[in-house]
């Protein structure tokens, strides 16, 4: 995740400009691309197409656009999903795809789903539904060939707008206008969308911090109060999913603009107690802020002196990735805490053992987690890493072979005893210390 220049401090350094200027000049290039060469003229799209209108009637709309890819074509933004409804069901999709070069991945044909590989391109195409019954969690839906009808089920007017093949746009629940103004508004009862599934409470927030929406209605606010125990009914993958995809919005600092939003989200989330640590976003240049992904952010809401963060990762069934990231993190702020030359005198030995990069992520991570903790100490300590250098490790078993080591756990122990004190004695041991190492691993 890369934070967007808005959330840049009021005065920040030359080269948060030079890199600001360079984010705005790339941002310009996609959108004049966007506009001069549409993405739905590419070949691409043109021979998924040709493929699906085969033994249809011409003026028939057998697929179009949906979701982010049209949000990001009326706001001239970088297209990064290919989203299709179609009237197709997943049989009939790979029924045309059979005998082609183009790779149909069934990836959720029991919700009308399948995907479309061609060269770089990924089209995610989905059945016309309508719901019959939802319990919201899961909903019994049934296939239709009706686009207005597809449209009433959708949760939010700018998630129900259709660009055809040619650029037409059809908005059957007048979500451009909503789109273009920041509004973030439910398809009819706000209630009623909610109860359908319960995860739409959670994409009502992301939504609104990724539109800046911050006049909340009070009926959608009653709305969402009313059903929060239902996202005890959804899957913990599911939430994750999506808590994901709000911690990776460039201005996530938006969630501080209305309370109530704020409030919400804490309610689902009580584990993220710090949140308001990520108010000192706004003090980062564009060089710090490109090092905040998802797991600092997630770092930077859930570790402190508790075990705070063992819980969310049992809770939600985090993935191991993650959840070994964030004990490295939990570690290493217990280590900083007890070792108050950690940055200073044994800078180096941290280096060597953690990485220069890993030290970056983890002084900015106290620059959060610390309120006194100053910008200006931030970048000292990036130039002191910076500029260590740190040798490489000079034994390995072919020495210690020589030294009449065989295979097996021995060496192992020699090795680490050999690293630890060569590391300890500046990067340095003489050949009696060696000796006096070897012959105690021996024994």
């Amino acid at each position: 995740m890369v934070f967007g220049t808005t959330i840049l401090g009021s005065n920040p350094s030359a080269p948060a400009r030079m890199m600001k200027k360079i984010s705005l000049n790339f941002d310009l290039i996609n959108k004049f691309k966007n506009v001069f060469f549409p993405f739905y003229k590419s070949k691409e799209v043109k021979k998924l197409f040709s493929i699906l209108e085969q033994g249809e009637p011409k003026n028939k709309n057998v697929a179009m656009f949906v979701g982010g890819c049209v949000r990001n074509y009326i706001l001239k933004n970088v297209i990064d999903d290919l989203d299709l409804a179609t009237v197709f069901t997943p049989e009939e999709i790979k029924s045309k795809f059979k005998n082609t070069s183009l790779k149909v991945i069934e990836t959720g044909v029991e919700h009308g789903s399948v995907t479309i590989l061609l060269n770089n391109y990924r089209f995610e195409l989905t059945t016309l539904r309508k719901d019959v019954s939802t319990d919201g969690r899961h909903a019994e839906v049934k296939f239709t060939d009706d686009w207005k009808e597809d449209s009433n089920r959708r949760d939010f007017t700018i998630n129900a707008i259709y660009l055809d093949k040619n650029g037409k746009l059809f908005d059957p629940q007048l979500g451009i206008k909503d789109l273009k103004n920041n509004v973030v508004k439910f398809i009819g009862d706000p209630g009623k969308r909610i109860e359908e599934d319960y995860l739409r409470i959670i994409r009502f927030i992301r939504f609104s911090i990724q539109y800046d929406h911050n006049t909340l209605e009070s009926s959608t606010i009653n709305a969402i109060k009313l059903n929060l125990i239902g996202i005890k009914k959804l899957s913990k993958e599911r939430i994750l999913k999506e808590l994901l995809k709000i911690l990776s919005l460039n201005n996530f600092l938006n969630i501080f603009k209305n309370q109530e939003l704020k409030n919400i989200f804490l309610i689902i989330f009580p584990e993220f107690k710090n949140l308001d640590r990520i108010k000192k976003l706004s003090y980062l240049s564009e060089e710090h802020l490109l090092r905040i992904d998802t797991n600092m952010i997630l770092a930077i809401l859930l570790i402190d002196d508790s075990d705070n963060f063992l819980y969310f990762c049992h809770k939600y069934k985090v993935p191991n990735l993650t959840k070994n990231k964030l004990e490295l993190f939990s570690r290493s702020f217990k280590e900083v805490k007890e070792d108050k030359n950690f940055f200073k005198n044994n800078l180096k030995k941290n280096t060597y053992f953690l990485g220069k990069d890993f030290l970056k992520n983890l002084s900015t991570f106290l620059f959060f987690e610390n309120k006194r903790f100053k910008y200006k100490e931030l970048t000292s300590i990036y130039k002191d890493i910076e500029i260590i250098s740190v040798p490489k490790f000079p034994f390995d078993g072919k020495f210690l072979k020589e030294r009449g080591f065989i295979e097996g756990k021995k060496i192992g122990l020699a090795l680490k005893e050999l690293e630890s004190d060569w590391v300890e004695n500046n990067y340095s041991l003489s050949e009696d210390n060696i000796n006096a190492i070897l012959e105690k691993v021996k024994n």
